[in-house]
């Protein structure tokens, strides 16, 4: 089945469905999701100069699909710059098209563009559809804890 779609940076009247596809994201991973003020920072964010979180958006007719964002980070040990990948979600409609894998494309060429090498990310250990597709595409895993400390 051939499917009709663009892969884009996303643009200030994204931000709206952006929201969205956010909280359709934090649902599927079983999290807390408030909507408050999400567009006003993300638009500071993502459209500052320079941009301090970059987002790509799954555009298909007059609506997105998906999205996934990213910022480049530095590691310590590497001594060097590499690309968090913090988002990459697709509405269950869109899944198992490649389309996650033309995003993963599109970042890859970011990661180069931006002068990195290394792409990071997490997902929760349920998500299996994701664990699978990212061992298919080559990403290995590394076993850690994420921690959360939240400061007043």
């Amino acid at each position: 089945m051939t499917v009709s779609y663009r892969i884009r940076a996303a643009k200030p009247a994204d931000l709206p469905e952006i929201v969205d596809l956010c909280a359709e994201h934090a649902e599927f991973e079983q999290a807390d999701y408030s909507a408050f003020g999400k567009a006003e920072r993300l638009q500071t964010y993502l459209f500052g100069i320079p941009p301090a979180v970059y987002c790509l958006v799954v555009e298909m007719g007059n609506s997105l699909s998906g999205y996934a964002t990213y910022s480049k980070e530095f590691s310590t040990w590497d001594a060097g710059f590499y690309i968090h990948m913090d988002c990459l979600f697709l509405r269950p409609h869109v899944r198992s098209l490649g389309i996650g894998e033309m995003l993963m494309k599109r970042i890859k060429e970011e990661t180069r563009r931006l002068g990195c090498r290394l792409i990071q990310w997490q997902t929760p250990t349920f998500n299996t559809g994701a664990i699978k597709f990212y061992r298919r595409i080559g990403a290995v895993e590394k076993e850690k804890m994420r921690f959360y400390l939240t400061v007043e």
